[in-house]
């Protein structure tokens, strides 16, 4: 049975990633208009082809607009043009992820940030899990994308289909290392409930007791977790 548990969590701890569908080579390839701009970073392309009056939020077969692939690119200056131009900043995919939730797993805070400022809500409901860009950021232990997260007002005790917050997939999901741990110390002192429980009844502070995570369990008894 553990050994089966084990596995789940293994397979859970890749999925932000694997559920996210980013442009393949041969997709790229055959990309035209502003897709295709959007992938080359060329602004000026893209620019005219908005002028000219193509729909600068087209899809792709994965329902990818233009700035979806920037994002994904990591064409940054390519992707504010798009939000300067009117691109959605709020579209989903369809694997329902945002430009926002891209870039926190991506760990890419420029990206982050310039998605934030032209408009995607760090309170999207996104992912096949039903989550949030907090909830993938925390299960990476990508603390300072967590931090900017936060700093956007981004829900802190969502739960998503799995059952689990920010916090506890900080614990379950993560290895107990510096990077989880700062992320749940970020989630901690930003005010997320110590005592929201999984499906199980299992509080975060009995879920990182039971993995032995040391410093995780002393952040949280000393911030009153029960």
């Amino acid at each position: 049975m553990k050994l089966l548990l084990a596995l789940v969590f293994a397979l859970l701890a890749a999925a932000p990633a694997a559920a996210q569908t980013a442009p393949s080579a041969d997709e790229i390839k055959h990309y035209t208009g502003l897709h295709a701009a959007a992938a080359a970073g060329n602004i000026a392309e893209i620019s005219r082809l908005v002028t000219a009056g193509r729909n600068i939020n087209a899809h792709d077969t994965h329902l990818r607009t233009p700035l979806h692939v920037a994002v994904f690119m990591h064409q940054h200056n390519t992707a504010r043009a798009l939000l300067r131009l009117g691109a959605d900043a709020n579209a989903l995919d369809d694997r329902k992820y945002d430009i926002v939730t891209i870039a926190s797993v991506d760990n890419d805070v420029p990206m982050l940030k310039i998605a934030l400022e032209g408009g995607c809500k760090a309170t999207n409901i996104t992912s096949p899990y039903d989550g949030t860009a907090l909830i993938a950021a925390a299960h990476l232990g990508h603390a300072e994308v967590v931090r900017t997260l936060i700093a956007a007002k981004a829900p802190l005790d969502h739960v998503n289909n799995l059952g689990w917050t920010a916090l506890i997939e900080s614990i379950v999901l993560g290895d107990g290392g510096k990077n989880h741990t700062d992320t749940l110390e970020a989630l901690v002192k930003a005010g997320a409930n110590l005592n929201l429980t999984d499906r199980n009844g299992t509080t975060p502070l009995g879920l990182a007791k039971g993995r032995g995570y040391k410093e995780m369990v002393a952040i949280l008894e000393k911030a009153g977790a029960k």
